[in-house]
């Protein structure tokens, strides 16, 4: 198969896949907030003590912060660019948003479970500046690859004479490329200063 551009004269809109797709995002963002609610109080102490014990140990840029800070800034884009390569990825798309709203939901209802209006801080300090970084890139990725995993599973099931080629150019490569620099620009920033900003939201709220 030959690797050209899609996206040009003639294809449709992106517009509907994106808010397909992050109707399922909103859909974990809701379901996130529901299972929340039944999570016990003791989870709020441990989070509590967890976080006081990251403030007095953690320091400085180590192999596992640096290689935890790729897995959470890396796995939902280059997942769902990854499925932009299979007919399977026009199921598991959907379900990546939902997964990807689902947790980051259930993380803030923790925090703010836990410290009340503080969470709401805390919360940001931890995921505000990883939610600007991988939120859009996630989607200018995902759309793309929903869009060329739904004509890959139409050639599959015997379309494929009445279906345009799924290829993938260097409008494609390009903007992969751009979205994991911005990804690793992410990384870099959240291990230099999202550890000093945890630590004065955390100096207020656990005083």
């Amino acid at each position: 198969m030959s690797l050209r551009d899609r996206g040009k004269g003639g294809q449709p809109s992106p517009l509907p896949r994106m808010v397909f797709l992050a109707l399922f995002f909103l859909a974990g963002v809701c379901l996130g907030q529901v299972l929340a609610g039944r999570v016990p109080r003791e989870a709020g102490r441990e989070l509590s003590e967890y976080l006081q014990h990251y403030v007095t140990v953690e320091g400085g840029v180590t192999g596992g912060a640096v290689l935890s800070a790729l897995v959470l800034y890396l796995r939902y884009p280059l997942l769902a660019a990854l499925l932009g390569f299979a007919s399977i990825g026009v199921v598991l798309l959907p379900c990546t948003a939902l997964l990807f709203g689902f947790f980051l939901s259930f993380s803030v209802c923790c925090f703010t479970a836990a410290f009340g209006a503080d969470g709401v801080l805390l919360a940001l300090a931890v995921f505000g500046l990883r939610c600007a970084v991988t939120l859009p890139v996630f989607f200018l990725l995902a759309v793309p690859a929903w869009g060329s995993a739904a004509a890959l599973a139409a050639m599959s099931f015997g379309r494929g004479r009445r279906a345009a080629p799924v290829t993938y150019g260097k409008v494609w490569w390009r903007r992969l490329g751009l979205c994991v620099l911005v990804l690793l620009l992410g990384v870099c920033a959240e291990l230099f200063a999202s550890p000093w900003l945890l630590r004065l939201v955390l100096g207020r709220v656990l005083a």
